[in-house]
């Protein structure tokens, strides 16, 4: 990198998958926006076709007059082509095929458990770490061997299992997770704000929050803006507002696949005391299985959706057709923000900001004491020239914890089961998990659904799962 006035420039970026094109135009818009950084995308994707249409994409939309920041894409037939002098990395993978995650989200259910996401707990979530945990140790090897001294930042599902991965097999990485849910809850106090107080143009950033707790299961023990702590007018909201919720008006709960009335969150805190700080669907999942997740009829009710593979594939035959009529040059992409961090992070990394923020980073104890050393641990940090200096988020309540731990539990039992090849420790994991004791299944029936589950993703798993007892 070389650093001018309040720029830096000749940035060298690896950017690990983005064949879907979602994320990586994410990336690429706010990149484009940005003036005070610029260099070059080195893009590696086992879908060689796709980075290459990235690249033609990238650098079209780098060559707009009105793009601020200047950037080059390249497309690498390897890793240590990636890798070599890079600055950061960026992990943006789907392991495997939406046909896995079909086996990921929708086996279990012939046991009476749902999912409204299956990606991070719960029996899809574990499954996909299974095929997910290789690929990560590979990216470890590559970056320890390649570039170790490089930031990494990853936005790939398991997310905790991802970075626990990364720091097992190089335990001196600086990598870290990034995720938008909190981002969420802030814009749920901010609209909750300009709703009851009359306030306008409140910025989601202004929202400062005490953030503490695993990802996709995050809390809340403060908020305040401009001096007003934000408890007493969320739990006013909460009691008068309970039953419908806070969404907008219009929208169809039954069909709806992301969106959600918060009436997840609003029982949380009536049950706890703390504001849960991520997207209903995730927090449901780390809930027993017969509360919010009992069937779809419960989870109509509690006003959020259950996201089916098949909408996942309609999703995703639209999103590449976006990606041709870009490669064609028949539509551009609109350059405007995205509400993602990821490049004020690398800002704040390269020494032009000093920013505080949400990240995913092993718990050194201080963190959160309560939770063990290690655990992947998502709390507040601050970023700035080189560093990352997490927060200290404090204790979280114990009838809270007891609620994280079994998470934490199986991050361990499945990170030494997919480095094994252990069905065992997953059968462990699967009846240690509150979705599934909270349908009382038989044990019988949870061992062979561990056994059709794996066999259902055999094709992303190392060979010695194939010869397994």
């Amino acid at each position: 990198m070389r650093y001018e006035d309040k720029r830096v420039n000749d940035i060298r970026i690896a950017y690990i998958g983005g064949g879907s094109r979602g994320w990586a135009r994410t990336f690429m818009t706010d990149l484009a926006m940005e003036s005070s950084i610029s260099g070059t995308i080195r893009l590696y994707d086992i879908d060689a076709e796709a980075s290459m249409a990235n690249e033609i994409i990238g650098n079209r939309l780098s060559q707009r007059p009105e793009a601020a920041g200047k950037w080059t894409y390249e497309t690498c037939m390897s890793l240590e082509e990636a890798l070599t002098g890079a600055d950061f990395v960026v992990i943006s993978i789907l392991p495997g095929t939406f046909d896995e995650m079909a086996v990921d989200v929708h086996m279990p259910e012939r046991l009476g458990i749902y999912q409204s996401v299956g990606d991070t707990a719960g029996p899809g979530g574990m499954i996909r770490a299974l095929r997910t945990i290789p690929m990560y140790v590979e990216f470890a090897k590559a970056i320890r061997d390649y570039a170790p001294r490089a930031w990494v930042i990853n936005y790939t599902n398991p997310m905790s299992l991802c970075v626990k991965t990364l720091y097992h097999v190089f335990p001196q990485i600086k990598a870290f997770g990034c995720c938008h849910e909190v981002f969420g809850t802030q814009k749920v106090l901010k609209g909750l704000l300009e709703d009851t107080m009359g306030l306008k143009g409140i910025n989601r950033k202004d929202i400062r929050v005490n953030v503490l707790g695993i990802n996709h299961f995050t809390w809340f023990d403060y908020a305040s803006y401009e001096g007003i702590d934000l408890f007493p007018m969320y739990r006013k909201y909460v009691d008068e507002h309970f039953e419908e919720g806070y969404a907008e008006r219009d929208t169809n709960w039954a069909n709806a696949c992301f969106a959600c009335a918060h009436r997840v969150k609003f029982d949380l805190f009536r049950r706890y005391g703390l504001i849960a700080a991520a997207g209903d669907r995730h927090l449901a999942e780390f809930m027993p299985g017969d509360e919010y997740l009992k069937d779809p009829e419960t989870v109509a009710r509690w006003k959020f959706g259950l996201t089916s593979v098949d909408w996942r594939k309609e999703d995703l035959e639209k999103r590449m057709e976006k990606s041709r009529k870009l490669l064609c040059g028949e539509t551009e992409i609109d350059l405007k923000p995205t509400g993602e961090e990821g490049i004020l992070l690398i800002k704040a990394l390269c020494g032009l900001e000093r920013v505080v923020s949400n990240v995913n980073i092993p718990n050194t104890g201080l963190q959160i004491p309560n939770l063990p050393a290690g655990a992947v641990v998502e709390t507040n940090a601050v970023f700035e020239r080189d560093a990352i200096r997490p927060v200290l988020a404090g204790s979280v309540p114990e009838p809270v914890k007891a609620l994280i731990m079994p998470a934490v539990e199986n991050h361990e039992t499945i990170l030494e089961a997919a480095l094994t090849c252990n069905e065992e420790l997953v059968v462990q994991a699967f009846m240690n998990d509150p979705q599934v004791r909270g349908r009382n299944c038989r044990e019988e029936d949870i061992r062979k659904l561990v056994r059709d589950m794996v066999e259902g993703t055999i094709k992303y798993l190392p060979k010695a799962w194939a010869v397994r007892k």
